[in-house]
């Protein structure tokens, strides 16, 4: 067995294997050695180092078979035997991942009441909560670590004695401490922005919320579709919607507008004939806007899942320049739901930050527009027509609205009629891999006064196979010129992002280059490759870890919600391959790392693409898991040649 691993090992180490990284021979391994090696010097969070005849308690999550490496190509006969209908294989996801909510681990807690200053429970003896603190903490599970990051950081924490950190502000006699000076320097301050006022959820519920100027856009529309009737053309351009409601027709649209807003008892407040009034310059003009500098940027993709509020911090402190929000459901936002407007949720640190909503329709994307507008801060709107999920697809949204030119055209002047910032959209190259449309969308675009154009550079059939066509990008960008063009696609090292930069884009977008190692910013600006610490790299895990516990709560719940994320963000981080460690610089995004063992063992564990190796990572951080934790990640890489 043994002998057959080392023929294995040389086998790769004389010729390269097609796929694969290319990595020093003495680093080389295989895949029992790596796993023998990773099992037996592992230390639990306590330090102890694991024997054969007294390991590590593993969870149900370590014993997730590690996926097996994914075939070059696929026998459509071989295809059959699977069982699988058409001999079509599922890609991409693991479908039968489980869905345990952080709820799960905290069975019974304590009441709110308590912990916010022992106030009067308003349930009264139905309430289901621990009302007694020492009868809480005799259920309650053993405290993470010595100190309280929440504490020490704003001078107080809100979880009192739920706190899994609780020893560092709690005392003996169940009294919490605060830090006075500590919460008098944060006074005033709001690291986070746009959360959803009880107020505003339930004017959404109730649908008592007014969207003025959505409705007058959509009158446009209305009526210009009657006329088109009326005249019995169907080829009339959506009855002059092609100019521009807040430019070519003015008169018209300011008239329409004017009446609206006096009501029917009452005249216009300005007039609507005649010379243009300073009040008509100020609503019209789209120069008048604010104005977003994209030029030469480095812009974090809106990563769904893994690109949260305490990973674009991460970003943002090693130099990523633009941030957007995860993609987010309009017609979810229009029903006030909680989960939907955290993704909107903005942290004070992001200097230039953006939303990104998706949506099929022309009146609720334009009505989502509005309420974006008029209650959340933002720099920028980004409509997302690049999603290749079917689930978005089939509704007609995402890379949908692609081949839905006319509806595309109608939400973007839409959400333009109603916004106050840039209004950015971000597309593929097409739906068919051989087949690209962009080129014939974006001049249509400019026309409709987008502010800036992200082009992924794959189709909606690639998903994330193959390489991303960044001569096809180049020539778009000169189609979009003045308007700004960003590229997106396979940008991984500071050399990608040279070679991108040769294009005429006017910036570049990075995606899952930032999962796997989200300090590309840093390289890309100071212009070389980082060979980081194991040690460094746990740092930056730690930041997150601290980051998340700030965002989801150091609670029981907000610490299993932020190992979570924490598990899902490894999946990404353990394909990374330490410069050091590289016979052929730099990693491409679409090669495999093969097996290998690291400088030390830390760098050995974080390589592992076992999800029983993320937990122990996490335990490093957040402590041991529940015993009934279970974990399988979102995302499966079918990006790998």
């Amino acid at each position: 067995m043994e002998r057959a691993a080392e023929e294995t090992v040389e086998k790769r180490t004389s010729v390269a294997v097609k796929g694969e990284a290319a990595l020093k021979p003495q680093f080389l391994t295989t895949k029992e050695k790596f796993h023998v090696f990773v099992d037996s010097e592992w230390r639990g969070p306590k330090g102890e180092k694991a024997s054969d005849g007294d390991k590590v308690e593993e969870t149900e999550a370590a014993s997730v078979e590690e996926p097996d490496t994914k075939k070059l190509k696929l026998d459509p006969e071989e295809g059959n035997k699977s069982g699988k209908p058409d001999g079509k294989r599922i890609r991409g996801q693991n479908k039968s991942r489980p869905h345990t909510k952080p709820t799960a681990y905290d069975e019974k807690r304590l009441c709110p009441s308590v912990i916010q200053d022992n106030r009067e429970c308003p349930f009264g003896d139905k309430c289901r909560f621990y009302h007694d603190v020492a009868e809480y903490l005799a259920t309650k599970p053993a405290d993470i670590g010595e100190s309280c990051y929440l504490y020490d950081t704003f001078g107080k924490c809100g979880y009192g004695f739920s706190c899994r950190y609780a020893k560092a502000h709690t005392t003996p006699d169940f009294k919490t401490m605060v830090n006075a000076e500590l919460i008098k320097a944060n006074e005033g301050r709001t690291p986070v922005k746009n959360s959803l006022s009880k107020d505003l959820q339930i004017r959404l519920r109730k649908r008592s919320v007014a969207f003025e100027k959505s409705e007058e856009y959509l009158k446009i529309l209305s009526d210009n579709k009657e006329k088109r009737e009326q005249q019995g053309n169907g080829d009339t351009r959506a009855a002059e919607l092609s100019a521009d409601p807040t430019g070519g027709e003015q008169q018209a649209s300011t008239e329409a507008e004017a009446q609206l807003q006096a009501g029917p008892d009452k005249q216009p407040p300005v007039k609507t004939v005649g010379s243009l009034t300073d009040v008509d310059v100020i609503k019209l003009r789209p120069c008048e806007r604010k104005q977003v500098d994209f030029q030469d940027k480095l812009y974090l993709a809106p990563l769904t899942t893994c690109g949260n509020l305490p990973f674009r911090r991460v970003c943002k402190r090693f130099g990523a320049d633009i941030t957007c929000g995860e993609m987010a459901m309009c017609t979810n936002l229009l029903q006030g739901q909680q989960s939907e407007w955290a993704l909107l949720k903005r942290h004070e640190s992001e200097d230039v930050f953006g939303v990104q909503v998706e949506g099929c329709f022309p009146d609720t994307m334009t009505r989502c527009a509005e309420l974006i507008n008029g209650n959340v801060d933002v720099d920028f709107v980004d409509i997302n027509s690049g999603c290749p999920i079917d689930l978005v697809y089939k509704k007609g949204g995402g890379c949908g609205l692609m081949t839905r030119t006319r509806k595309f055209e109608q939400i973007i002047k839409g959400m333009n009629y109603v916004l106050d910032v840039p209004l950015t959209v971000k597309i593929r190259t097409g739906v068919q891999e051989k087949c690209n449309v962009a080129h014939k969308l974006i001049p249509e675009m400019k026309k409709w006064g987008v502010s800036m154009i992200t082009l992924h550079g794959r189709s909606k059939e690639q998903r994330y196979t193959k390489s991303a066509d960044w001569d096809y990008i180049n020539t778009c960008s000169k189609l979009a010129s003045p308007v700004p063009l960003f590229g997106n696609g396979d940008i991984l090292s500071y050399e990608d992002a040279m070679k991108a930069r040769e294009t005429g884009v006017s910036g570049i977008m990075i995606a899952r280059g930032a999962l796997i190692k989200p300090w590309i910013f840093t390289e890309i600006k100071e212009r070389r490759h980082w060979d980081i610490s194991s040690s460094e790299r746990l740092d930056v895990l730690r930041d997150f870890s601290n980051f998340g516990l700030e965002h989801w709560g150091s609670d029981t719940r907000g610490v299993e919600k932020t190992r979570t994320f924490l598990l899902e963000w490894l999946s990404f981080m353990c394909r990374y391959i330490p410069v050091g460690l590289l016979e052929r610089m730099p990693q491409k995004i679409n090669e495999r790392p093969p097996f290998y063992l690291g400088r030390n063992y830390l760098e050995s564990l974080m390589a592992s693409q076992h999800a029983g190796d993320w937990v122990r990572i996490s335990e490093m951080l957040l402590g041991p898991v529940p015993t009934t934790f279970n974990f399988l990640p979102k995302h499966k890489a079918n990006a790998y040649k």
